[in-house]
């Protein structure tokens, strides 16, 4: 089952500007100067959010899976489904806002005693691609306890997680403000053993701008960065799916946390709720002929 985030996360710190983390065997070099999203990639789907209301549910599904139970990481939040509180498109954007109103979710018979409300929002069943490049422009909250994420998970549930992989585009954690966190996780390679791969990079108008966080995936390479500047790079280190599960389609899923074992690690701030985070569009491109 998908997990993400924990209290022992090892982050791996990369330069400012133009300098790309290479995990090679632990390696690091300079990145080359191309953009992640390669000029010579079609757009292959989108949504722009150009119509007010609820999200368009012929390109997203409401994940509500494990509200009655509680969700991964110790997290706090109860996921909407189809709730404008939590998920709306407005203005041109969508709208992923965290509020703490347990006594209005409280009615919901999924229910499970959480004490904030929030969405979480995939394409599975809808969509999804195996290699190609993604773009999502976001504004993302800062409030202590938040943690909201763009990121990927595999088709396949006949496989457990993390041997079906994991790739995580955008992660940041309110109390580290600024912090924009990349990561992979494999059977090989994860939170859980403190073997993930990761990255961090320092993105400091992250929670007053939109920024375009980037990934290019390819049947050897996984890049990811923010705004064609690169954070994070992996390349394929073996043909094991144990090392490298991510050669079949996944979907995008975007959503913001509350509190867990990893965004709640300074507590929840009552004070930053509601908190937003504001996306522009999603795209994802491939390369012709792929």
């Amino acid at each position: 089952m998908p997990a993400r985030g924990g209290n022992l996360r090892q982050k791996l710190s990369t330069a400012a500007f133009s300098f790309l983390l290479l995990v090679i065997g632990g390696s690091a070099s300079i990145a080359h100067a191309e953009p992640i999203v390669p000029a010579d990639y079609k757009l292959v789907w989108s949504d722009e959010f150009e119509v007010d209301g609820l999200p368009d549910e012929t390109k997203w599904v409401y994940d509500i899976d494990h509200n009655r139970q509680g969700w991964f990481n110790n997290e706090k939040q109860y996921y909407a489904d189809r709730r404008r509180e939590n998920a709306r498109v407005e203005n041109g954007n969508l709208v992923i806002e965290a509020r703490a109103d347990a006594a209005e979710i409280s009615k919901f018979p999924d229910w499970g005693q959480q004490q904030y409300s929030s969405a979480r929002l995939r394409t599975l069943g809808k969509a999804s691609w195996t290699y190609g490049a993604v773009e999502v422009r976001a504004k993302i909250p800062c409030g202590r306890g938040t943690w909201p994420a763009i990121w990927m998970l595999a088709d396949d549930k006949t496989t457990p997680w993390p041997d079906s992989g994991e790739i995580d585009i955008m992660e940041h954690v309110g109390f580290d403000p600024g912090k924009v966190h990349f990561s992979l996780h494999t059977k090989n390679g994860n939170f859980i053993t403190h073997t993930e791969t990761t990255a961090v990079k320092s993105v400091a108008t992250a929670c007053t701008e939109m920024h375009r966080y980037q990934l290019r995936w390819t049947p050897g390479l996984i890049v990811m960065g923010v705004d064609d500047q690169r954070g994070f790079s992996f390349k394929r280190p073996t043909l094991k799916r144990a090392d490298w599960p991510f050669d079949g389609p996944f979907h995008i899923l975007l959503n913001i946390a509350i509190g867990g074992d990893w965004g709640g690690q300074k507590g929840i701030d009552p004070n930053a709720l509601p908190a937003r985070m504001e996306i522009d569009y999603v795209r994802v491109y491939q390369k012709p002929g792929s």
